[in-house]
């Protein structure tokens, strides 16, 4: 029996692929470009690549996907054919090969607007009862998949669990301003407390959803680091985050300064993983106290599956003005 990565050779799907072929799993990788990760070349929007991937497969993990930082470089015709029409090429060949579970790597994105709360208000306890307000393609689109994903539950019966991940990626911040004023291991280590996931807790929550799918049915799942923050939080969050870090631990500026780092002055949203654990019984490893166990040891704070993958960027094309132009 056999499980299909898509996207095998992005830095969900090598991560994927490793841990599966680690386990000794029957896993095929498939994506349009080649790897060691790679066991056969072809776009989802190619029905009949799909359906020939598809033979002898039990369960899918469908990571492929146009991100946010392709927003500026492709059309959104180009959006809509690999995030929707090539979810529904998976979904229905799914249901035709007879497979039993299927897991959807969504994304925090699809929340947009939702998650910058007006100035002034309380930082965004985000959970997945908060109503997605997309704010660009990339949103739209995994919106939409997911909406698929749901539909061939209830009408065809395939157990599809929805994965919104917060973010994974290695590369630095698209924000200018982030650039400047943070380096990309502060800028990341900061994030653990409201809105990144390790890649090898992702990982984890894929393949717990993959377990769990038959018995769940269908469902929206938040895959962030667990927060140390609760909702009485949120105000004093967006006005001083620094002074909230502090009551939480208190060695962090200590740890913090002696290399030169500085926390967020301000967090705007809070991304709750608690309906993962629950369900899923996902319990990720890395968050904002082991990231400090970490520094007091001299150790990277990332997972040996993070440092494994690396950094993969998002273009064959390099940009002067960050890691990918923003739109």
């Amino acid at each position: 029996m056999t499980i299909l990565v898509t996207g095998s050779a992005g830095h969900l799907g090598e991560a994927l692929m490793r841990e599966l072929r680690a386990a000794g799993r029957d896993v095929r990788g498939i994506d349009i470009k080649p790897s060691a990760f790679t066991d056969r070349i072809g776009s989802i929007v190619d029905r009949g690549f799909v359906r020939d991937s598809m033979r002898g497969v039990h369960a899918v993990i469908h990571a492929a996907t146009l991100h946010k930082p392709h927003v500026a470089t492709h059309a959104h015709q180009e959006f809509v054919d690999t995030n929707i029409s090539g979810t529904l090429a998976l979904l229905e060949e799914s249901v035709a090969a007879g497979v039993e579970s299927f897991v959807f790597t969504s994304t925090t994105s699809t929340f947009g607007a939702a998650l910058t709360p007006a100035p002034g208000e309380p930082a965004a306890w985000i959970t997945e009862d908060v109503t997605p307000i997309p704010k660009n393609i990339y949103g739209v689109t995994k919106l939409s998949a997911e909406q698929l994903c749901e539909l061939f539950y209830r009408k065809r019966r395939l157990p599809v669990l929805v994965l919104r991940t917060s973010r994974f990626f290695p590369e630095a911040d698209d924000s200018i301003d982030v650039r400047n004023g943070f380096s990309t291991a502060n800028a990341q280590a900061n994030e653990l407390l409201y809105r990144r996931v390790d890649i090898a807790d992702a990982v984890t929550a894929h393949l717990l959803a993959l377990e769990r799918a038959r018995a769940v049915g269908f469902g929206r799942f938040i895959i962030s680091a667990t927060t140390p923050f609760k909702a009485d939080d949120l105000p004093e969050l967006r006005r001083d985050a620094p002074a909230v870090v502090a009551r939480r631990f208190p060695e962090f500026a200590a740890l913090y300064v002696a290399r030169g780092w500085r926390m967020f002055p301000h967090i705007d949203r809070v991304y709750v993983n608690a309906r993962a654990r629950e369900v899923l019984g996902w319990r990720p490893r890395y968050d904002f106290a082991s990231a400090l166990r970490a520094l007091r040891e001299g150790l990277d704070f990332r997972s040996e599956l993070a440092d494994a993958v690396g950094s993969k960027g998002y273009h064959d094309t390099q940009f002067a003005e960050g890691p990918y132009p923003v739109a």
